[in-house]
């Protein structure tokens, strides 16, 4: 018993010192906020009553290692008065009048201190409580005994936006209860006596009435205004009065004054006619009275300034930005006056001719030298002001002709690898002439000019063996026109054939490079490399073939 009572200590110390440190977390939570925004403008009340349905449930308590039951079904109901925004005084009684047992009952009548936090309409707070208790059970012991109980606890509520913030919701109030009773003499065989110590939890849910309000109300204030608060004479002007914190709002009226222009009406919002009134800055005073003898509950001020008329606003456009000398331009000329008074219109060029006096001229641009042109456009008003704006229009410079196409090397073919067959085109030189087919299949219009060479060694017609070879590739494999291909002959003194595309239109100088008569060239060998037919072998002599060895001479070779 001594160390449950010392824990019930400890936790009425903690739950005590959280009472106190709260209202200084308070006052640094809300420094320098007003009052109303303290409380999220709902009101902040000044008493409470509670009452809702709860729950109890003891747990390691017993008399003679019989423990207590739960209790499934109670009531709760307090009471609490508020000394400040935070901290109050709360007196709770609680009641449940039967458990699972004849003799199950909780009955406690209890008070403490209470502290809260209020953050718009969700208020959670703490309480600890003590006071009288009484509990029968948990086998014979009568329901008639009082002892002493202590409650810490913890909730939340909602304050409902209806009923002016007097009615709040509390989902949940979490309690720690104690409560000791002396059942007299302890007799296990009757299972009577005893002495009580019984730790429970509480649940409840309900509703909280609230009443009062402990937010300080705020003084009567009124705002004015006047719209808009530039006009041009002749316009009218809007003043508004808008007021603030009325407590009472029976028996108003508006008094509207001023010096200068006068202000028919009482209500909260008149207009003033500037018609003829000069350029200038206005000011006009309100004031908020009540009742017959017009108690003045605020006053405010607004003004207004009346301007001088203004110049037009114009702007100038044209149709296109940039032209070609003879190209004809549209002009547009947007204008306005703020005092919506007549216009007339003129316009002027650095260049060219401009002809109108509406809000579009043409200009006309014939014979224009390249270069910007500036127009000007003119906007006159009734009262003698004048608008302008200008834009620009660039004539271009003609564009020069595009460049001729030009001739270009293509990839040279090499005869140095096969020396047995000097002239043969081989695999790797094919490549090189298949990236030309592909060249001249793009440009349609080209030819190729094919320059065949030899070295001083060689015989005198390798050269031009080498260029028929070549040529015959891209006719007979690659489909190019014969009349397409330029054969000559050059003196590089190299194993080469030098390929020239020249694009339609273009020219080029084949320098020392001759011409010859392909009929009078005589080859021997392969123009170019083909690729070897291999005749189909019978299905018996494949069989017969695959019981022997093969070996590398016997395959086929496709070059």
């Amino acid at each position: 018993m001594t160390s449950r009572l010392a824990s019930i200590l400890r936790l009425s110390l903690r739950t005590a010192s959280a009472l106190l440190l709260l209202p200084a977390l308070m006052s640094q939570i809300s420094l320098g906020q007003a009052t109303a925004a303290a409380s999220g403008g709902t009101t902040t009340s000044r008493a409470e009553l509670f009452g809702g349905v709860s729950t109890y449930r003891p747990f390691n308590s017993d008399i003679d290692e019989r423990p207590y039951h739960a209790i499934g079904i109670g009531g709760v109901a307090s009471a609490t008065a508020y000394f400040n925004r935070y901290l109050g005084f709360q007196v709770e009684g609680s009641i449940f009048p039967k458990g699972n047992d004849d003799n199950d009952c909780v009955y406690t009548a209890q008070a403490g201190p209470v502290a809260r936090l209020q953050k718009g309409r969700f208020v959670p707070f703490i309480h600890i409580l003590g006071g009288s208790a009484k509990e029968g059970g948990p086998v014979a012991q009568p329901c008639s005994v009082w002892g002493w109980g202590l409650t810490g606890g913890i909730g939340l509520d909602y304050v409902l936006p209806i009923f002016h913030d007097h009615l709040a919701f509390r989902p949940i109030q979490g309690d720690f209860t104690y409560n000791h009773i002396n059942n007299g003499v302890d007799n296990p065989a009757t299972a009577t006596g005893g002495i009580g110590e019984i730790y429970a939890y509480r649940i409840s849910s309900g509703f909280v009435l609230r009443v009062g309000n402990m937010s300080p109300s705020e003084a009567t204030t009124l705002t004015c205004s006047a719209s808009p608060s530039e006009v041009y004479p002749g316009d009218p002007v809007t003043l508004s009065a808008n007021a603030l914190n009325l407590g009472n709002a029976k028996n108003l009226q508006y008094r509207w004054s001023s010096s200068t222009v006068k202000i028919a009406g009482t209500d909260a919002t008149e207009t003033v006619d500037t018609a003829g009134i000069e350029p200038g800055q206005y000011s006009v005073a309100a004031k908020l009275v009540q009742g017959k003898k017009e108690r003045l509950l605020a006053s405010c001020m607004a003004d207004f300034k009346v301007l001088d008329t203004e110049p037009p606003v114009v702007t100038c456009a044209a149709d296109r930005a940039a032209i070609n000398s003879g190209d004809p331009v549209v002009i547009t000329t947007t204008a306005r006056s703020p005092q919506n008074l007549g216009l007339t219109y003129s316009y002027s060029t650095s260049n060219g001719q401009i002809t109108g006096n509406g809000a579009t001229a043409s200009l006309t641009t014939a014979g224009v030298t390249p270069g910007a042109i500036t127009v000007t456009c003119n906007v006159l008003d009734a009262k003698g002001k004048t608008g302008t704006a200008t834009t620009s229009v660039v004539v271009a410079t003609p564009a020069p002709p595009p460049p001729a196409p030009a001739a270009r090397s293509l990839c040279a073919v090499s005869f140095e690898r096969d020396r047995k067959r000097p002239v043969r085109v081989d695999n790797e030189a094919k490549a090189c002439l298949d990236d030309i087919a592909l060249n001249l299949a793009r440009e349609t219009g080209s030819k190729l000019l094919v320059i065949g060479n030899h070295e001083p060694k060689e015989p005198a017609n390798s050269a031009a063996a080498r260029a028929l070879n070549v040529g015959d590739y891209l006719t007979k494999e690659k489909g190019i026109d014969p009349s397409r291909l330029d054969l000559r002959v050059g003196d590089a003194g190299t194993r080469s054939v030098t390929n020239t595309i020249v694009p339609a239109g273009a020219t080029l100088d084949p320098g020392t490079a001759a011409s010859f008569d392909g009929s009078t060239v005589k080859r021997h060998g392969q123009p170019y490399g083909k690729a070897r037919v291999v005749a189909p072998v019978h299905h018996k002599a494949v069989a017969k073939h695959h019981k022997k060895k093969v070996k590398a001479k016997d395959l086929p070779v496709i070059q």
